[in-house]
């Protein structure tokens, strides 16, 4: 990594003052709203590193209003200029930084500074790191971080690095494809296009999309299946799972909490200043530093404070699926998910999209506004947020200033490329009216998420959009009063979750489909703007979480991982869902593959036992004592003693029951667990754990306590995390099976008009009793009016003779099998009249 030579960094007084008259002028202005304002001015909070090359620096700093901080010089903007190389691919080094400290000019709620001699990142170049410093009314240093910062290669707690983003637009290899997508920025508002919706869409998680778990794993896999399929190969079946897909929506690459212990104040655990003080620091004249020359600057506006700290660097290694997030840094790119830990990879990642030899592929963010964790607390100032909730803290959308620096959050975000949104929870966008007295829905700021402009080098653009929204939830009862229609009625041209692929699906239990008839009718005659299929994120997981005395569809499958497996990737739905279906079909990468997927996290201290307890329906599920028995299975859970998964399933149990019965009191978890494992076990509390009694019994057993129960929490999430890999699980992809479901999809992409809603001509009805459901419809094309397509596909239960010819009326020696689920016999469909299907088959049948 390049270092560059040493510049004189120095406050820019006129420049400054210039800044601070702009942002005057703009609070003055009469004829703007409070929130108008708030969005001129956020547009240039954080860093700007103009072609000057001054760097432009501003903060939102409502704490320091008023009497807070006694004396002007106690507040500075303190610079980190790295001195050493930076090998931003170390796992762990020491550098040497200057550190200086520069005065700022406060103007109200906001602090400005502009600054000669900072030097930005690139690919090759490490950037000064910066935070704004003050000393409280008690002498204590306070830090406020940049909640808009552009990269934060070693997390959020450390300082922000500021980065040329000026060049690294201006390098990006898919600017034709903006060009071709975007218009110009002197039209209107109403002239710039809207991204037009994709044919189907596969859910990544980053850290498990590849065996690297970032970003630049994906851009190799992505490139190499572009070549390939350039060249007319033929693609292997863990490349033919990524293919066929002409969009890709990120779980949330927003950087999220980090690992604090609970019994420390919680030190810079990527980015560790060395304590001990520097021999002599001094204020150097204005006129010398290291004998580069400068113009001279009034001393009493030059406040630098040089020496030179070690600074201990660790690569960012958090674990979690992304929606543990604190807000803070969200316009930046979690650096755990970045090889590279530079802001180019995500360029680099986009463009090979764009670029993608079969046409682009568009990539979507999911967006997290909804919620903040409690780690937001120790981050941004408390304006930001408005008091708890279910996740943490609810955000206070409703001050302009939040909501401007949000909504510039999501701005700086989507210049990175993005063709796309996903509002993450937008049920949860409330706010008390107090001139209606009650709780209603920020409608208003969910719209102006979809209708925020992107300008990437002159071309700008309107995002597709998807909300998840699920309101009422989490009413009691939601499930079956959720209309999953709020937004879709205010924004027509917007995408929702549909009912199917909301939340709560379990399609391995016995009658699901059946159960589900209605939504499922739902999605055949008003899905049109719905996102429809099975498996996403957070489906997959709740399908870890059921409990085994449940019905349990066997048809799928001989072991609970065959039935999850197939539940959630199951042809005959994937034949319903992408042969057939209105809406637009979205599937999740680790569904497909037969992966293990969790929500697992290695960021959490104090509620980390309390998560692995709620995840350990994730060992019958989605381990199987033949991937347990692997040696890099589970390696850290195996050193803990648990060299069998009977054992291990025996005590997450155990742990799962001791932590219901004491409200999560991990004092007496631990207290119930020692009694029940001790020589005195005749009378147990927490019954499951008896059977863990025995001359074999592992020592850390033996020995529990609150400790090692958050060291058990920590060595199951990591090792559940690392399974979840799909690399892991590549050797059991069914090439045939792999094949189909790309074959379908390559289907659904060249019968663009199944998105809509059937037509009056159309049918779609089921065969349902004690013993199976059947799915069967017809569908016209809406130029022609004439029959398109035909669908037979089995939904669970015994096997059942279809008769299409009889449900439908049709004459089927004039109709032919295009897709047929693999498994069903090529003799078995020579009479299309009559043949037979099992649970999880179906057939898409065209004219002849």
């Amino acid at each position: 990594m390049v270092v560059a030579a040493a510049k004189r960094i120095r406050f820019i007084e006129d420049e400054t003052l210039s800044l601070v008259e702009w942002a005057d002028s703009i609070q003055r202005d009469s004829t703007t709203t409070y929130f108008e304002k708030a969005q001129r001015i956020a547009h240039r909070l954080g860093t700007n590193y103009r072609s000057d090359r001054l760097t432009e620096i501003g903060f939102w700093t409502p704490e320091l209003a008023g009497d807070i901080i006694q004396s002007e010089h106690k507040l500075e903007l303190e610079i980190f200029t790295p001195i050493d190389p930076i090998d931003f691919r170390a796992k762990e080094q020491q550098a040497r930084f200057r550190r200086s400290r520069i005065p700022v000019i406060k103007q109200g709620e906001y602090v400005w500074a502009v600054v000669y001699g900072l030097q930005a990142g690139t690919r090759d170049q490490a950037g000064c790191f910066y935070w704004l410093r003050y000393e409280d009314a008690d002498g204590k240093v306070q830090i406020i971080r940049d909640p808009l910062a552009y990269s934060l290669p070693y997390g959020v707690f450390a300082p922000a690095e500021l980065y040329n983003m000026r060049r690294l637009q201006r390098k990006r290899a898919d600017l034709a494809y903006f060009r071709r997508t975007g218009s110009s920025t002197n039209l209107s508002d109403t002239t710039i296009p809207r991204i037009p919706a994709p044919t189907s869409i596969l859910q990544i998680h980053v850290n498990t999309a590849s065996a690297a778990g970032t970003l630049e794993g994906l851009t190799e896999i992505y490139q190499r299946i572009s070549d390939k399929l350039a060249d007319g190969q033929t693609l292997a079946p863990e490349e033919a799972v990524y293919a066929g897909y002409d969009a890709i929506q990120l779980l949330p690459v927003e950087p999220t909490i980090e690992y604090r212990r609970e019994d420390t104040t919680g030190e810079h655990l990527f980015f560790s200043i060395h304590s001990a003080p520097p021999k002599a620091a001094k204020v150097l004249p204005s006129s010398t530093e290291e004998d580069v020359p400068v113009p001279p600057v009034p001393h009493a506006l030059t406040s630098d404070f040089y020496h030179k700290p070690t600074v201990t660097l660790r690569k960012p290694n958090t674990q979690n699926w992304g929606y543990d997030v604190p807000i803070l840094g969200s316009s930046a790119t979690n650096p755990a998910v970045l090889g590279s830990l530079r802001p180019d990879e995500v360029i680099d990642f986009v463009a090979t999209l764009h670029n993608f030899s079969q046409g682009p592929i568009l990539l979507i963010y999911d967006l997290v506004y909804g919620h903040a964790d409690n780690q937001a607390l120790d981050l941004l100032n408390h304006q930001f947020l408005k008091g708890p909730n279910m996740y943490g803290q609810d955000l206070n959308h409703q001050s302009p200033q939040v909501r401007a620096i949000l909504l510039e959050m999501q701005r700086r975000k989507i210049n990175t490329g993005a063709d796309g949104i996903r509002i993450d929870g937008g049920q949860d966008f409330r706010f008390f009216n107090p001139l209606t007295d009650r709780v209603e829905q920020d409608d208003t700021y969910l719209l102006a998420m979809s209708d925020l402009a992107q300008n990437i080098q002159g071309y700008r653009r309107l995002m597709f959009t998807i909300f998840e929204d699920g309101r009422p939830w989490p009413q009691e009862g939601w499930e079956e009063i959720s209309r999953y229609r709020e937004l879709i009625e205010k924004k027509p041209e917007s995408f929702q979750w549909g009912p199917l692929i909301f939340a709560h699906n379990t399609p391995t239990l016995e009658g699901y489909w059946d159960k589900k008839w209605r939504r499922a009718c739902e999605v055949i005659f008003q899905g049109n703007r719905w996102i429809t299929g099975c498996g996403n994120h957070d489906t997959v997981r709740r399908g870890n979480q059921i409990n085994l005395d449940k019905p349990i569809n066997w048809n799928l499958g001989s072991s609970l991982v065959e039935v999850l497996n197939t539940a959630y990737n199951n042809p005959a739905t994937q034949i319903w869902v992408q042969g057939f279906c209105p809406g637009l079909p979205m599937d999740f990468l680790n569904a497909t593959v037969g992966a293990s997927w969790g929500f697992f996290r290695n960021t959490d201290d104090r509620y980390g036992v309390k998560v692995a307890s709620e995840e350990i329906g994730f060992l019958d599920w989605q381990v199987s004592p033949e991937i347990y028995e692997k040696e890099t299975s589970f390696v850290q859970i195996k050193q803990l003693g648990f060299t069998s998964l009977e054992k291990l399933r025996d005590f997450g149990k155990a742990l799962q029951t001791a932590m219901v019965e004491t409200d999560y009191d991990l004092e007496q978890v631990a207290k119930f667990c020692s009694h029940c494992l001790g020589e005195d076990h005749g009378f147990c509390e927490v019954p499951a754990l008896e059977d863990l009694n025995g001359p074999n019994l592992p020592r850390f057993l033996a020995t529990l306590d609150v400790a090692k129960l958050k060291k058990f929490a920590m060595a199951f999430m990591e090792d559940s995390h690392n399974l979840c890999k799909v690399s892991n699980f590549f050797d059991q992809i069914d090439p045939t099976t792999a094949a189909f479901h790309l074959a379908l999809r390559h289907y659904r992409r060249s019968h663009s008009w199944l998105q809509d809603n059937i037509l009056g001509c159309d049918r779609f009805n089921r065969i349902s009793n004690d013993q199976q459901t059947l799915f069967y419809g017809l569908r016209c094309h809406p130029e022609t009016r004439k029959q398109s397509i035909a669908m037979a596909t089995h939904m669970g239960g015994l096997p059942c003779t279809v008769n299409l010819d009889e449900w439908l009326q049709l004459d089927m020696t004039q109709w032919k099998v295009v897709l047929a689920t693999p498994g069903i016999p090529e003799a078995a469909l020579k009479d299309l009249r009559a043949f037979e299907l099992r649970d999880g088959q179906g057939v898409l049948l065209e004219p002849i």
